[in-house]
């Protein structure tokens, strides 16, 4: 998927959609996305000026948009002004290693447990091959 599919399937805009390209998707399984870190991310200039470091609540909310744009796809409707999906709860989180400019963040998410409009998920998020960071992740589909 490019970027104006997962717009469709995402409510996020500039500057908070995290996600550029879906690699893999398999259908109520597992999906591989990509963000690529450059050094015009408006969260840069404060984070930090002089080593810049991409937040960790923003890797793991990258991997979480992967989640959800699974999620949609998955259960075979686009998501609309009726309908969010909203962090339910975020475990056992760690961080490996600083992600910086020039890195491209690839998250493979998967799905671990299914119930009426609960998800949870296990997703990785790597550099080079390299485990940045990883998170059990809990999303939860909601009507307005």
């Amino acid at each position: 998927m490019n970027i104006n599919e997962i717009s469709k399937y995402l409510p996020h805009r500039y500057p908070f959609l995290l996600v550029d390209r879906v690699l893999e998707m398999e259908l109520n399984k597992r999906v591989v996305a990509i963000k690529n870190v450059t050094m015009n991310e408006p969260f840069f200039p404060g984070h930090f000026p002089h080593h810049p470091v991409m937040p960790g609540v923003l890797i793991v909310e990258a991997m979480a948009q992967a989640a959800a744009v699974l999620s949609f796809k998955s259960m075979g409707v686009m998501p609309n002004d009726d309908q969010v999906v909203y962090f339910a709860g975020i475990d056992n989180v760690r961080f490996k290693r600083p992600v910086t400019p020039g890195d491209q963040l690839v998250m493979e998410v998967e799905i671990t447990n299914n119930k009426r409009n609960i998800y949870k998920f296990h997703g990785v998020a790597r550099v080079d091959g390299e485990v940045a960071a990883e998170a059990d992740l809990m999303c939860a589909l909601k009507s307005l």
